[in-house]
């Protein structure tokens, strides 16, 4: 039994002068661009992994610069009121850790670790008071912390850092403002803020009324700092 040969995909019927028999889509070769270097797809492939590294090149890092706080050269106080008379106190052990680039506040981070023992509002006898459970609660309590989860511009020199301060086992949303300062390798933040101190329980049972304490606390701080090496 004879075979037949399947026609070829492409022939003509050249000696018959016949139309071409056309070749399925699938089976197709890829259009070629007019300067005949393969297909727009493959010549993209080629350009883009050059074109990535150029572009990532020209981008700024994404690590904002770490600071080291001087201690000696930083304070962070506090005022209550007393009979609506400042009664100002100051917190000598504190710990700042931050990453900041004053151009891109996004990629900031800041973080704020307090002694709580280390309170100090110039009297003995006040000092054990608010170390005391209807205070501070510096034995179950000892650490206070603020970690802030953005920080934005303000206007100026002048920056936003919103985050938690976690007091007397209370976390609260706060959020710190604060000036930046900075030359070189050196730099100066400062700022003010309020707390309000029932949320955290400071002054429990007759020092909740707030006629002889007031319900504000204002923190000051200001802060050396130093561009890690």
């Amino acid at each position: 039994m004879s075979r037949t040969a399947a026609p070829k995909a492409n022939s003509t019927a050249a000696k018959g002068g016949g139309t071409p028999v056309s070749r399925p889509a699938a089976l197709r070769p890829a259009r070629t661009t007019a300067g005949g270097k393969g297909t727009w797809v493959a010549r993209l492939a080629r350009v883009a992994p050059a074109a990535l590294v150029l572009a990532c090149a020209a981008l700024p890092s994404a690590f904002a610069a770490e600071w080291k706080m001087d201690p000696a050269a930083s304070r962070l106080d506090f005022a209550a009121t007393f009979e609506k008379t400042p009664a100002p106190g100051v917190f000598k052990d504190f710990e700042l850790r931050l990453d900041f680039d004053p151009e891109r506040p996004a990629d900031g981070r800041l973080e704020v670790r307090i002694g709580i023992a280390s309170a100090d509002m110039a009297n003995t006898d006040i000092n054990q008071a608010i170390a005391g459970p209807e205070w501070f609660d510096a034995a179950r309590h000892p650490q206070a912390e603020f970690r802030a989860t953005e920080i934005r511009r303000a206007q100026g020199n002048g920056y936003l850092a919103l985050g938690t301060l976690r007091l007397k086992g209370v976390q609260q949303p706060v959020q710190v403002p604060f000036t930046w300062n900075g030359a070189a390798d050196t730099a100066s933040m400062q700022g003010e803020f309020i707390v309000k101190r029932l949320p955290f329980g400071i002054g429990t049972g007759e020092w909740a009324a707030t006629e002889v304490i007031g319900p504000d606390v204002t923190i000051k701080f200001r802060v050396r700092l130093r561009k890690a090496s």
